[in-house]
């Protein structure tokens, strides 16, 4: 099979990759904005083609994408979840930490660890309304590590 030649020059000579890790103090249930703090990630990298991979080190909170214009979509989305997976469900067996406990782990799993933005020119190619999320499914507040790896030329 024969890659495009447009592939086959990123895959070439002069590829790029860094690592860099950050942490997000939550204050529980909650969406929180990170989209700043990836985006100067990539700029500091000074790659400018390529992707940028953000992931989540965690098994009870999670990323996502969502929208970052209107709060009111985010209160819409919490709601959503809190009917969809609630606590204090009688059938759920690993509650050693709490009625959240389980929960937190089904929401993480319905949602996503990582994301994958293309980069151009410098820039993620979010959408005029896209935003970086970290989604906390706990209810107490917590330390998140969160780990960026840029590829590209």
């Amino acid at each position: 099979m024969r890659l495009p030649t447009p592939l086959l020059y990123f895959l070439g000579a002069g590829m790029n990759v860094q690592t860099a890790r950050f942490q997000v103090s939550t204050r529980g249930k909650g969406t929180t904005e990170i989209t700043h703090e990836v985006a100067a990630i990539l700029r500091a990298t000074a790659i400018q083609n390529g992707t940028v991979t953000v992931f989540i080190q965690h098994t009870s909170a999670s990323l996502i994408l969502y929208e970052n214009a209107d709060p009111s979509a985010r209160t819409d989305l919490h709601a959503f979840f809190e009917r969809l997976v609630p606590e204090n469900t009688d059938y759920f067996v690993h509650t050693d930490e709490g009625p959240d406990d389980m929960p937190s782990h089904l929401r993480m799993v319905l949602t996503r660890s990582s994301e994958v933005i293309p980069v151009v020119q410098g820039r993620m190619q979010l959408g005029t309304w896209q935003g970086i999320f970290l989604f906390e499914h706990r209810l107490a507040p917590h330390q998140r590590s969160v780990v960026v790896t840029v590829m590209g030329v």
